[in-house]
């Protein structure tokens, strides 16, 4: 069932959370033990991230080293079909462009298809690590958007080979990413909102915004979109902070404020398990307002938290 199909037959706010694929040489079992707790509260979907190979250099016993490429987390196509197996819930895979060919992309849909998984998220994914910015690999996308026309073409029944004539239509359900503090690579909020109208004209059927810890921002953010003529669902991405070494991390890498009142009940806090109570319940106020505003879908990082993501949908269910 399509997440689309999910938000019109709603009579609440849904709920749905997003898990990183386990690291190799981890069982499928490091999945279950993550989300069986969380099975209590019906998710409508499950995310699950997609990782690109990394560039390691391992020396040799001459002193010399070869480079070889690893996929840290790889499975994320599996992953999806396994909970679904297992649990009956519908599955979301993300689809990057980092390190994927349109090939790639192409044989990944095929699977998913055959695996009766019709949703899927387009992102362009991050840089590698031993980049200072994003490069697409040969014969790959540079754009989200670029990867969002070719889901789309599928979806038509066109593949890359041309001499594929009438071929089968995969029809997945498409989310693309969404930033109420914009992109960091973009100028400004409104170039950042004319990126997003494209993804969405192209094809995108909902936005997953990255996360937020300041509703006012994700609440303008929509407002903002709607100005722009993006008429799809928006679900908020939400996460809790857990220990005090975020405050300076996750402004970092995600490159999102951390409001004054949050950061400063986290400075005074002596441990990181206060830490983590002060953001389970910043989360759980977030979560009713936001609840109270009319989002569509809750949608949790639990990235490991699954018990502090328990806590909360707990509160407000």
């Amino acid at each position: 069932m399509k997440v689309t199909d999910h938000i019109a037959q709603a009579k609440d706010t849904l709920v749905s959370f997003e898990i990183l694929p386990p690291l190799k040489g981890k069982t499928i079992n490091t999945i279950y033990n993550h989300l069986d707790p969380l099975m209590e509260f019906k998710p409508s979907f499950i995310n699950v991230t997609y990782h690109r190979s990394e560039t390691m250099f391992k020396k040799k016993t001459d002193g010399t080293f070869d480079k070889v490429e690893v996929r840290k987390r790889p499975g994320t196509v599996a992953i999806c079909a396994a909970i679904k197996n297992h649990y009956n819930v519908d599955t979301v895979p993300h689809l990057i462009c980092g390190g994927f060919t349109k090939r790639d992309t192409e044989d990944a849909l095929i699977d998913l298809s055959f695996l009766g998984i019709d949703n899927v998220l387009v992102l362009r994914g991050d840089a590698a690590k031993n980049e200072a910015n994003f490069e697409p690999e040969p014969n790959g996308h540079a754009y989200a958007v670029d990867l969002l026309k070719q889901v789309v073409n599928m979806k038509n029944g066109i593949y890359l080979e041309e001499d594929i004539k009438n071929g089968g239509k995969a029809d997945f359900c498409i989310g693309t990413a969404g930033y109420p503090e914009k992109h960091f690579e973009a100028p400004n909020l409104n170039t950042d909102l004319l990126f997003l109208k494209a993804k969405v004209d192209a094809g995108a059927d909902y936005i997953m915004t990255q996360m937020f810890f300041d509703n006012q921002k994700f609440f303008d953010f929509v407002k903002a979109c709607r100005e722009m003529g993006i008429d799809v669902p928006i679900i908020p991405g939400l996460k809790p902070l857990t220990n005090k070494k975020q405050l300076t991390v996750l402004p970092k890498v995600f490159h999102v404020d951390i409001p004054t009142d949050l950061s400063n009940a986290v400075m005074k806090a002596k441990t990181d398990e206060e830490v983590e109570q002060i953001g389970t319940e910043w989360l759980i106020q977030q979560s009713k307002e936001l609840k109270k505003f009319g989002v569509p879908v809750l949608h949790y990082y639990t990235l490991g938290k699954p018990r502090v993501i328990y806590d909360v949908v707990k509160e407000i269910r």
